[in-house]
């Protein structure tokens, strides 16, 4: 009895061991195929840390049925096989060959796509790996015979290269969908050029320049300064010993993943992943000036000026009747020649010499070699087929001997670039000559602006009725509605007291300093949110006026969008796109509404205020201080998208990032302005970032920076923030609605970032470019905060209780009254 026992436990054993061994060798072999086991449509096989998969799929908007790699979801496609020749239904297999060709089989049995190896390989396996890419390889030898991360579609992850071959010009390129339904081989390829100061391409069908990034430095690609703050991170240059060069990017930090795209219009599409969440998604805007050649040889872009396309000095439109036609291919010709042959005949003729143009992205064709700056225009005027140079200090001396291509000036970064002209040009372009040009400059510049004002004056007062009595008389614009203030269509007054319900109570939205905010209906259904100026405003008029000067110079993503404007009946509205959701401060500060912005919808949110900070202070015509960001001010469209809008207090700075310029009017809201604003009137970029901080923080906390009374000490929240910073318990901070274990690391971060922002000395916060790059992680490493600004809250008697909560701007602030929150 006890030996059957004894057997029956032994074989109970076996079973359970044989069935564990059977369903690890299944575990073990979900991330491959093999000769012997294929998949199916709706079979998938998994990498080993499950963040890819291999299946089939459709495309939104499609029924057709390709083989794919994705990541987390079909929504994060990497890679694609059978891209030009997609299955009609669901009958597809993938399947290992003999010769060891993996392909997918349709219903029929044909080969619709393989990796067409030229020799045969007697037993080999294709795996899913961990980083994404599929291998597959000769079991006999263990080595790699082909992998999708060489054969890339129009996507990227880190480890994938961008890569081309010296020797053979073999390249692994990347072509991107024809549309978001179609993943066949679209319009735009993205390719490695210029081995020599290798830069990124972009091709229209594969012969046309589109686009491309300037040379690589080692750090960045210096054509490109957006790159910077939009998604560079983790990327190198390397060679491999058979002459192949190739770009690759990879993150520092495990938890981040990023997926690169070559959009169906050719654009760089960026999605980023914390903790396999999406945390940010982003496609890299184009201006005119971006795409290659647009101002033709020897033309200057500059997408700051109207038009975008100029000569330089010592240079004039090559077809001039074309040039008054916007049409600047054609380019520019020099008005005189250089001299430099002329010198090597023995002549006694003047030398040529350089003028230096800042901020430009250069040429096309740069030929590279050592040196140092000065080395590089000595060897440039040795060289009569040197026709410009520019230094960069990692990559040494560039030079151009073929005419000048695809320029463009930047607001910030580039190079300076050495373009060589006549003695006769250096002359005129000299010191007194330029002496000179710049005061003419300055004259025409200052009349300029005077006539400008005086037109926009009289250009209001000329639609703008007068009175009979106290009876104002109706202005019908008629066929002049096309007229602009500053650029801006004008609205008919009854137009917009139609589509308000003559400025109903119900429809108003909102108040500030500025005067009433109603929601209104077009007559073609368009939603608008109308601006209009109360009469008892004593600042009002000056801020209409100075929110369309500034304002309708503005385009961007996370800038609320100007639809006209309207000055009828001595009123003054403006008229901007409604958005939907209203104001940020309705969301994070009621206890039930905060509950719908969970931390991924924050982090975007914070994410696109900086961009649109970021585009005030670099990227727009003008550099913009906002001066009154806050909460209120930032309005959210339908997909929860920031937008910064309330543009009456800000002000055009010509000053530097680190200089300040000093007003007499403190203007803007208690709690967010810097102290040295507050108590001096001075203002500059950090005057913003430290609003951005005291948002930031109030956007993890859920709380208003004024928001702490007769309690915490008497702290403003950007002092208890201090204060728990101090204490090693910033975690506290976190609003509770939000705080997720898997997120914390995150949202500690943007509090590290936040203090960093409102710290007490100007010149210790960061400029608002690289608080995107912390945003983004593309700074890894952040400083502690040094002492942040107001941390105990100072009680002056003048301040009326309901001041203490104050929402709206505050116009005219005396400096007796000032309290930090």
């Amino acid at each position: 009895m006890g030996f059957l026992i004894h057997t029956n436990y032994l074989l109970i054993t076996l079973l359970i061991f044989s069935s564990f061994c059977l369903g690890l060798g299944l575990s073990l072999m979900n991330d491959t195929i093999t000769s012997t086991r294929s998949i199916r449509d709706h079979e998938t096989i998994s990498s080993n840390n499950s963040d890819f998969k291999l299946g089939f799929f459709s495309p939104e908007n499609s029924t057709n049925r390709y083989v794919a790699i994705w990541y987390l979801s079909e929504s994060y496609i990497i890679w694609i096989a059978n891209r030009d020749q997609p299955l009609k239904d669901s009958s597809g297999v993938v399947k290992i060959l003999k010769g060891g060709n993996l392909v997918v089989l349709n219903g029929k049995n044909l080969v619709i796509w393989s990796t067409n190896l030229t020799s045969n390989v007697t037993n080999s396996s294709a795996q899913l790996e961990d980083s994404g890419n599929l291998v597959l390889r000769d079991d006999t030898s263990g080595v790699t015979i082909w992998d999708s991360f060489t054969h890339p579609a129009g996507e990227a992850v880190p480890q994938m290269k961008i890569a081309t071959n010296r020797v053979t010009g073999k390249k692994i390129e990347y072509i991107s969908w024809k549309s978001n339904s179609d993943p066949s081989t679209g319009y735009f390829t993205g390719s490695l050029e210029r081995l020599d100061a290798p830069e990124v391409f972009f091709w229209f069908n594969k012969t046309r320049p589109y686009w491309r990034t300037g040379p690589w430095n080692g750090r960045v690609f210096i054509g490109s300064p957006r790159m910077l703050t939009e998604y560079l991170n983790g990327w190198r240059l390397d060679h491999d010993d058979d002459g192949t060069v190739y770009l690759t990017y990879i993150y520092g930090d495990p938890s981040t993943f990023g997926i690169l795209s070559l959009t169906p219009h050719g654009t760089l599409k960026y999605v980023r992943f914390l903790n396999k969440k999406e945390i940010l998604t982003l496609e890299v805007d184009q201006n005119k000036c971006d795409f290659y050649g647009t101002c033709g040889p020897f033309g200057n872009c500059d997408p700051l000026n109207s038009p975008i396309c100029s000569c330089f000095q010592g240079f004039e439109p090559r077809n001039s009747e074309e040039w008054n036609r916007k049409n600047w291919t054609s380019g520019c010709e020099r008005t005189a020649p250089l001299e430099c042959s002329k010198l090597n005949n023995g002549s006694a003729i003047q030398k040529d010499g350089f003028l230096v143009f800042h901020n430009m992205k250069v040429p096309d064709f740069a030929e590279r070699s050592d040196g140092n700056q000065e080395k590089c225009g000595t060897d440039c005027l040795a060289n009569c087929s040197c026709l410009a140079y520019a230094y960069d200090s990692y990559i040494g001396c560039m030079y151009w001997s073929r005419d000048l291509i695809d320029l463009q000036k930047f607001p910030y970064g580039g190079v300076d670039l050495f373009i060589r002209v006549p003695q006769s040009e250096l002359v005129t372009g000299g010191k007194k000559g330029r002496g000179h040009k710049t005061l003419i400059m300055a004259i025409t510049g200052s009349v300029g602006t005077f006539a400008l004002a005086v037109c926009a004056y009289l250009l209001w007062r000329k639609w703008t009725p007068k009175h009979t009595g106290s009876q104002p008389q109706n202005l019908n614009i008629g066929d002049k509605k096309q007229m602009k203030l500053e650029e801006l269509p004008l609205f008919d007054f009854e137009k917009l007291a139609t589509a308000t319900n003559n400025f109903h109570l119900a429809n108003m939205l909102g108040k500030g300093g500025f005067g009433p905010v109603y929601k209104g209906q077009l007559e073609d259904g368009q939603e608008i949110a109308v601006k209009r100026l109360s009469k008892a405003s004593g600042q009002g008029l000056e801020e209409f006026m100075n929110e369309v000067l500034v304002i309708s110079k503005l385009q961007h993503r996370n800038l609320v969008r100007i639809l006209g404007c309207c000055v009828e009946r001595d009123e003054q509205m403006l008229v901007y796109e409604f958005m939907p959701n209203k104001s940020l401060d309705a969301f994070i500060f009621d206890p039930l509404q905060r509950k719908v912005l969970n931390w991924r919808k924050r982090f975007n949110i914070i994410e696109g205020i900086a961009r649109g900070i970021l585009y005030l202070h670099r990227d727009s015509r003008l550099r913009i201080i906002h001066r009154d960001l806050k909460a209120s001010n930032i309005l959210l469209d339908a997909e929860m998208n920031p937008k910064i809008s309330d543009f009456g207090l800000a002000r055009i700075f010509k000053g530097g990032e680190d200089d300040a310029e000093n007003t007499k009017r403190v203007v803007g809201t208690y709690g967010y302005m810097p102290p040295e604003y507050a108590m001096e009137g001075l203002f500059s970029e950090k005057s913003d970032v430290y609003s951005f901080g005291v948002l930031l923080l109030e956007i993890v906390s859920g709380r208003r920076n004024t928001s702490f009374y007769n309690n915490e000490q008497s702290l403003s929240l950007v002092g208890f923030a201090w204060k728990l910073w101090n204490e090693d318990n910033t975690v506290s901070l976190i609003d509770t609605e939000i705080w997720d274990p898997l997120l914390e690391s995150s949202m500690l971060r943007c509090i590290h970032i936040g203090l960093l922002c409102v710290q007490e000395l100007t010149r210790e916060r960061p400029t608002i470019s690289t608080v995107v790059l912390m945003l983004i992680s593309e700074i890894t490493h952040l400083p502690p905060p040094g002492l942040v600004a107001f941390v105990q809250k100072q009680n002056f008697p003048s301040i009326n209780s309901n001041q203490k909560s104050q929402c709206n701007s505050n116009n005219n602030v005396t400096l007796s009254e000032i309290q930090g929150r």
